[in-house]
């Protein structure tokens, strides 16, 4: 009972936000807290349900929102902090010298985008990329008059692919889980990643020329850098301090990457020194400034913390592991021996229904176990977990989805709609390579 009511409740907020009768924000907040109750009048006519407290309802939500709560804090000031760098006019020179390279041909802003987050990806951050990538692209497509869609899409797709490095996040718990070692996990992915990249790079050159034949090539005037604005507070320019916040903006970076301080607290203090240095002796601006930008963080803020309300029901009624144990028992045991691509192959809408950390802590071991039956080794079942992660960033329990879609300003539904079935693809391109490779077994003939 408990595995249908997870399933309804994320196929119904999915229904709602795709069908845009509900926000996320609402839908995040309304939905689970609809299925707890609907969940604690059945346990009085369902036995698996009996002794679901009704009372216990605020501590969930409250143990969701404290998981979240970090995420939620770097956020908002990592928002911020990137709002201020484009009003000082830090990448003004990078989108004039990127205009200058694209000439206004809509395939070379595409190929270029899936460049610049490959690059950027690298340090595993999905939040930090897109940040990075949205300032550099977005006044690119606007531009041009092309699609924010393709965008958010093709930069979804390429720190999809990125995530699986042992530093993203998803490798090092599947690692974890099954007590690996991470480079054991991922030095075998970079073949089936490269072709991944490879498949990637089509798309972009697919809708390139699809916006190309719909815009055509658009002359572009860069000669003068008051053309060249990203930001649309002039005032608040200081190109004689590029200088100082580009060293900034890396020394927040390296730190970031090295974990001097926690995320949110980095950024909490390159965002005050930023104030201070760009707009010394000047509160009243500085006030306005954070002023512009606190609808679009809060928007972002707001829907995280709501996303924890949403995991924090899932996780404390017993629906994930009643859903994760439910999966297990549906698996014939004719189809053991191919369990290391099923576990590829689940994991694509298992990621996409629940967090990574249901997923490689609660449901990866079970299955590792079974395999090891067959004579397929935890290393193997680690490798093929992790292909499903370009679809599990179009999930909505995915931060940093949302930080994309307000960058982009497109809607999550939209956004979901365009890209899943580019992400589905992108996914199978991978497990399709890593077979071919030997990454892990299509078969295993030990029985």
């Amino acid at each position: 009972m408990l595995t249908v009511l997870g399933l309804g409740m994320i196929l119904c907020f999915m229904y709602l936000i795709m069908t845009k009768r509900l926000s996320a924000l609402v839908a995040l907040t309304i939905v689970p807290i609809a299925f707890a109750l609907i969940t604690y009048g059945l346990s009085f006519f369902v036995d698996s349900l009996a002794g679901f407290q009704i009372s216990g309802l605020g501590d969930m939500m409250l143990d969701g929102i404290k998981k979240l709560a970090p995420t939620g804090v770097m956020l908002l000031f990592a928002i911020m902090y990137f709002a201020i760098m484009i009003d000082t006019g830090l990448f003004d020179p990078s989108v004039k010298w990127i205009l200058r390279q694209v000439k206004g041909d809509p395939l070379k802003v595409t190929l270029g985008t899936i460049t610049l987050t490959l690059i950027v990806s690298l340090d595993g951050d999905g939040s930090t990329t897109y940040m990075i990538c949205v300032a550099a692209m977005l006044p690119l497509y606007k531009r041009l008059g092309m699609s924010p869609l393709v965008m958010a899409c093709l930069m979804m797709l390429a720190s999809g692919i990125m995530n699986l490095t042992p530093w993203g996040g998803p490798t090092a718990r599947a690692a974890s889980a099954l007590h690996v070692d991470p480079s054991d996990v991922f030095v075998p992915m970079i073949l089936p990643m490269l072709f991944a990249i490879v498949w990637l790079y089509f798309i972009g050159f697919m809708y390139g020329r699809m916006e190309r034949n719909r815009l055509g090539i658009i002359e572009l005037d860069v000669s003068h850098g008051d053309n060249i604005q990203i930001s649309n507070q002039p005032e608040a320019n200081r190109a004689n301090l590029r200088w100082f916040n580009g060293i900034l903006t890396v020394l927040l970076m390296f730190c970031l990457v090295k974990g001097v301080l926690p995320a949110p607290i980095l950024f909490m203090v390159a965002l005050c020194i930023a104030l201070i240095v760009n707009y010394p002796k000047n509160l009243e601006l500085q006030k306005k400034l954070v002023a512009n930008h606190s609808a679009s963080a809060l928007a972002v803020v707001g829907i995280i913390f709501a996303a924890g309300i949403f995991t924090g029901i899932l996780s404390g009624t017993g629906m994930v592991e009643a859903m994760s144990k439910q999966l297990v028992a549906i698996i014939p045991e004719s189809m053991g021996p191919y369990l290391a691509p099923i576990t590829a192959l689940v994991s694509m809408p298992l990621t996409f229904f629940m967090s990574n950390d249901a997923f490689y802590f609660g449901v990866l071991p079970v299955l590792s176990e079974a395999a090891t039956h067959y004579g397929i080794q935890p290393v193997e079942m680690a490798r093929a977990s992790i292909v499903g992660q370009p679809v599990h960033l179009l999930s909505p329990l995915v931060p940093s989805t949302y930080l994309l879609c307000g960058l982009a300003g497109v809607e999550l539904g939209d956004h979901q709609k365009f890209t899943i079935k580019w992400a589905i693809i992108t996914c199978l391109v991978m497990l399709a390579a890593a077979m071919v490779f030997g990454v892990f077994p299509l078969h295993s003939t030990l029985s």
